[in-house]
C-alpha cells in the first residue's frame, strides 16, 4: 500500500521536528499535514518550552487561547521552513482538545495513511519511555504509526 497522506503531530519538541524531517525525506510525494493541538487541560502543553504560569495569561482566558494560537502559528512557520528545505509543501491543522484523542480523530476523519510522531515530547526524563500522547496514538491509531526516537 502506497503512503499518500501523512499526519505529523507537532508540539515544539525536538523529536516532533525530527519526525517532520523524516516524513518529508521518506515520503517525498506524500501529502503531509502538520497538526498542533491546543490542550486546555495542560496549560504548558500549548506553549513554548519556557512557559511560566506566573507571567503568562490566565489559563483558559481569551488571552491564553490567543497566545496558544500564536504559538501554533510559530510551530507551523517552522514546519513550513523545514518543508522548504525538502522542496515540499504541507498543510497545517489546529485543534483544541486532548492531544492523543485529537490526533486519532483527525487521522480517522481525514483518511490519513500514516502518522509520524516523536516518541515523547519535551521532557528529557522521558527519553526511554513513550510519552502519554504518543502512547495513546500508538495503541489506538487506526493507521500505521512511525515512531521517531
Amino acid at each position: 500500500m502506497a503512503v499518500e497522506t501523512i499526519l505529523v503531530p507537532m508540539d515544539g519538541s525536538p523529536l516532533s521536528k525530527r519526525a517532520l524531517r523524516i516524513a518529508l525525506a521518506e515520503y517525498p510525494g506524500a501529502s503531509v499535514t502538520v497538526l498542533h493541538v491546543i490542550n486546555p487541560a495542560q496549560p504548558g502543553y500549548s506553549y513554548p518550552v519556557d512557559y511560566d504560569p506566573e507571567v503568562e495569561p490566565l489559563h483558559g482566558s481569551e488571552a491564553w487561547y490567543e497566545r496558544s494560537e500564536a504559538y501554533a502559528e510559530e510551530l507551523f512557520e517552522t514546519a513550513r521552513d523545514v518543508a522548504a528545505e525538502y522542496d515540499a509543501e504541507l498543510d497545517t491543522a489546529l485543534l483544541v482538545g486532548e492531544p492523543g484523542r485529537a490526533i486519532i480523530d483527525y487521522a480517522r476523519r481525514h483518511e490519513v495513511d500514516e502518522i509520524v510522531i516523536g516518541s515523547h515530547g519535551r521532557d528529557e526524563a522521558e527519553q526511554f519511555f513513550l510519552g502519554s500522547v504518543t502512547e495513546t496514538v500508538v495503541f489506538r491509531s487506526p493507521v500505521r504509526v512511525l515512531l521517531v526516537r
